[in-house]
């Protein structure tokens, strides 16, 4: 057991999860999560041979929670690690969090890899009717072979071909191709598959990949870099058909949860801006590696890519420095769309393959916004339209085809922990449904892990696997909404104390202020505090967690 802490302990955070807390120097990091409640894997005991207790300590000055991190601050590897390494091998950069001990101020990533129980992202793709209008065609052509009276170069011939066949005019050629056309034509038998880019009526055709023979593949990428997710659809686009989806988290989190915060490590840390957009493109590609062997697709056959992002993500993915959009007037450094190629930004698609980024509409109203109102459509119709988009950044659009506004907002620090004792991300054991009976007051909820509500049978047995870990951002809205709709709360945000003149139920289930109004989500002793809305006003009452 560790000693007191006091406040000349280091001070430890632990990323993504946020939770942190002082601990006496020699404390192993591994005994420090535990503490927190973050969730580090051991199978083995610490006696480091299994190796799930991997960390990564971040270097650098993280002014939000005043602390300078550094692998100074942290033991050098004993024994134990450098056996591991040597007969299994660790990353760069990791360590053992059983054999680490702390010496200093840290900052200390979990890496999601290494988690079982990671944070749930469901990030599944709606069907919509949507014109199919792709900027890459496929065309096939059959080349004439070379002649020694008519001295035209095999490339030329192709685009002559092009140009007879399917009507193509003054096409441009990627460079990567020019030293290969001649070799793919002659595999081919003459006979090739181009693929011929063109995004706007006002461009010229751009010759961005070719294969030997008949070729009828071509898929395209569709983005969501989101400040806590990343959301990924691989859509056919010869027949507009999503072939797999998939999303992770954002590994950007590590050097800080919002948008602002991140925008402060940049400032504070002359290398923050590269770390973080490094970070996120290595996120995407292994995304990219996730939908392809989904879809059983080659990624050589991805041909375009659109992405989205707020403002802080668009620049960071673009490896623009985000520090003027940390004050006002927050300029953009580029407003409009960009075009760009995959292999400029590192991504591991076809290397002619193009990339579109849609335009930000303010300082913090980004692409993210913009694709959602050109997929819904408010400035279409004559009724006016509310559009919200609830995040770690929030958007919000209204109008319709007169006028159309639009504002942003921070709100995954309010749903997702941060002010809420047990908030936290979606992760297996997380309230995330939740029902109140009007006449009893009893609530009902369901956990990440299992389809069980809680008054149904079999649901003790999945909670007693996964835990009741705390609530996700789903669930306060839904616990909010039925507070209101039971008459626990009115609509500006105060609970009702006469409740618990409504019978022993809901007596037990509410208490009187100390100071402010709690209500028990859950009886069971195992289980840990689930629900928590502070007001931010210290006038009124609120509903905070409360000891089950």
């Amino acid at each position: 057991m560790n000693a007191p802490s006091n406040i000349t302990d280091p001070l430890v955070l632990f990323m993504p999860s946020g939770k942190r807390g002082r601990f006496p120097k020699g404390t192993t990091v591994l005994d420090a999560a535990r503490e927190l409640g973050v969730y580090v894997e051991s199978v083995c005991g610490g006696r480091a041979t299994c190796g799930r207790c991997q960390i990564v300590v971040q270097e650098g000055n993280f002014a939000k929670h005043k602390i300078v991190s550094s692998n100074d601050h942290i033991s050098p590897r004993g024994a134990k690690e450098e056996r591991y390494e040597r007969v299994r091998g660790l990353a760069e950069g990791r360590r053992l969090s059983c054999s680490s001990t702390i010496e200093g101020d840290l900052v200390v990533d979990v890496p999601q890899d290494t988690v079982i129980n990671a944070q749930v992202v469901r990030k599944a793709a709606l069907d919509r009717i949507i014109e199919r209008n792709p900027a890459v065609q496929l065309c096939y052509v059959e080349v004439d072979e070379p002649d020694m009276h008519k001295p035209l170069g095999d490339l030329d011939r192709l685009k002559a071909m092009l140009e007879k066949d399917w009507g193509w005019q003054d096409l441009l050629v990627s460079q990567h191709l020019l030293p290969r056309v001649q070799t793919i034509l002659r595999k081919g038998n003459w006979g090739v598959t181009a693929a011929i880019h063109r995004d706007l009526a006002t461009s010229r055709p751009t010759i961005i990949a070719l294969w030997p023979g008949l070729h009828n593949e071509a898929y395209g990428l569709a983005c969501d870099i989101g400040s806590t997710t990343i959301a990924m659809h691989l859509v056919s686009l010869l027949s507009g058909r999503v072939v797999a989806s998939s999303g992770t988290s954002n590994p950007q989190i590590r050097f800080g949860e919002d948008l602002m915060s991140r925008v402060s490590y940049v400032m504070m840390n002359p290398d923050g801006r590269q770390a973080m957009t490094t970070a996120v493109r290595e996120a995407i590609n292994g995304l990219l590696d996730k939908v392809c062997a989904e879809g059983e697709v080659s990624s050589d056959d991805v041909l375009d890519a659109v992405f989205v992002g707020n403002p802080i993500m668009h620049h960071l993915f673009l490896g623009i420095d985000p520090t003027e959009l940390g004050q006002a007037p927050f300029a953009l450094a580029v407003s409009g769309a960009v075009h760009t190629w995959g292999s400029e930004i590192g991504l591991k698609i076809n290397e002619g393959a193009r990339v579109y980024v849609l335009p930000c509409i303010a300082g913090h109203v980004g692409a993210d916004a913009a694709a959602a109102t050109l997929s819904e459509g408010p400035y279409r119709q004559d009724a006016m339209m509310l559009l919200v988009d609830v995040g770690t950044n929030a958007e919000i659009v209204l109008g319709n085809r007169a006028r159309v506004v639009a504002a942003s907002s921070p709100t995954g620090p309010a749903f997702e922990g941060a002010e809420i004792s047990s908030g936290q991300r979606a992760a297996p054991g997380a309230i995330e449904r939740v029902r109140i009976d009007p006449e009893t007051l009893e609530p009902r909820f369901r956990i990440i892990g299992s389809e069980k509500w809680s008054d149904e049978d079999g649901f003790a047995e999945d909670a007693g696997k996964l835990g009741v870990t705390g609530i996700c951002g789903s669930a306060i809205i839904e616990v909010v909404a039925e507070m209101y709709l039971s008459g626990i709360i009115s609509e500006d945000g105060v609970i009702d104390g006469a409740l618990a003149a409504r019978g022993h139920r809901a007596s037990s289930r509410t208490a009187a202020p100390r100071p402010t109004c709690s209500m028990k989500a859950s009886r069971a002793s195992p289980l840990p505090r689930t629900m928590c809305a502070p007001s931010s006003l210290p006038s009124r009452r609120s509903m905070r967690a409360s000891s089950c």
